[in-house]
């Protein structure tokens, strides 16, 4: 997401146009839903991906139109009988709405906007999207510290209830897409071994914010991890000195030894934490959880613990188990687990 808004502002700030294509409705077997988007550029080039196929495809071909003719704003849908399945090529069918709007240089105050949210914003933002063929472009933003920016042509009493955990579309007049752009929380990455190194870049990827927290000078570098919000450098055993995890934070466990990875934990169980994960091997778990009772944390305290950690897709290289321990974080995140 942040890789394509950048790639927008270089090019709207370079006095080029381009197409920013959102889905705004899916249903059937679409192979990407809401707030999929995809970027297409002057040179005919573009980025992101709404789903790829014959839909894409189609989709590229409406925004290079929009492009040549001056147009504003597109919206399409694509509605597909088992007929005109087969004719785009789509083979698992589905209905997908596609919104096309056109940017030019006075949207690079929004974009700005958007890349500081998706940077350093520390609360919960939302990118809204007006529905409306024939407009000019239109993006807004809302927070609970700037109010309601660039949507002009919505009020507050018709946002409220849009403001929810996934995207939505409102479909009276004014019809407007409202999806979360940031959600507020991180991930507590502790531990800057093989494996939080390989699971930092992977997390930043899938649109979580990553704080690395390690004990070790040679570990807690910045330099490592130049997708981290924050490197702390601090004692393992006293984590509260640093950062509060509230309950919309991560807690990932990955220290270099059983006894920090012990330490970090009973204090992550004391917190109200989202989710907490600690690597290790069942029978790691076992004596855990026998460390744990000693200390009077009850079985929905230890039930909390997703270790070990990640889904079981039977990888052993750090890169792998980063990509399990990022799926499992995704499934959570998303409701699936």
């Amino acid at each position: 997401m942040k890789a394509l808004f950048e790639a927008l502002r270089a090019a709207l700030a370079r006095g080029e146009r381009a197409v920013l294509c959102t889905i705004v409705a899916s249903s059937g077997s679409s192979p990407r839903g809401e707030g999929a988007k995809m970027a297409v550029f002057a040179d005919g080039t573009a980025l992101g991906t709404i789903g790829g196929g014959a839909v894409e495809k189609k989709s590229q071909e409406y925004a290079r139109e929009l492009l040549r003719s001056g147009g504003g704003t597109l919206v399409h849908a694509f509605r597909l009988s088992s007929n005109e399945v087969q004719d785009i090529g789509m083979i698992c069918g589905g209905n997908v709405t596609v919104t096309f709007q056109v940017l030019d240089a006075a949207a690079l105050p929004v974009l700005d906007a958007v890349l500081e949210a998706l940077t350093r914003s520390d609360r919960d933002v939302w990118l809204i999207t007006p529905v409306q063929e024939g407009l000019s472009w239109s993006l807004g933003l809302w927070d609970a510290v700037h109010g309601l920016r660039f949507a002009d042509a919505l009020s507050m009493e018709e946002l409220r209830p849009l403001l929810l955990s996934r995207g939505v579309l409102r479909k009276e007049a004014p019809s407007f897409y409202v999806e979360p752009l940031v959600q507020a929380g991180v991930v507590y990455l502790f531990g800057g071994g093989h494996v939080g190194k390989a699971l930092c870049p992977v997390l930043t990827q899938v649109g979580f914010r990553v704080v690395l927290y390690d004990d070790r000078p040679q570990a807690a570098l910045p330099e490592q991890f130049p997708q981290a919000l924050r490197v702390i450098l601090g004692d393992y055993r006293r984590i509260s000195d640093h950062i509060t995890i509230t309950d919309r934070d991560y807690v990932v466990i990955m220290t270099p030894g059983h006894q920090s990875d012990f330490e970090v934990l009973a204090q992550a169980l004391a917190t109200p934490a989202a989710y907490v994960g600690c690597i290790g091997s069942k029978h790691k778990v076992a004596a855990t959880r026998e460390k744990l009772a000693a200390l009077d944390f009850s079985e929905a305290d230890m039930d909390r613990v997703h270790s070990p950690i990640g889904l079981p897709i039977g990888g052993e290289t750090p890169e792998e188990i980063a990509i399990s321990i990022a799926a499992e974080m995704i499934a959570h995140r998303s409701g699936k687990l």
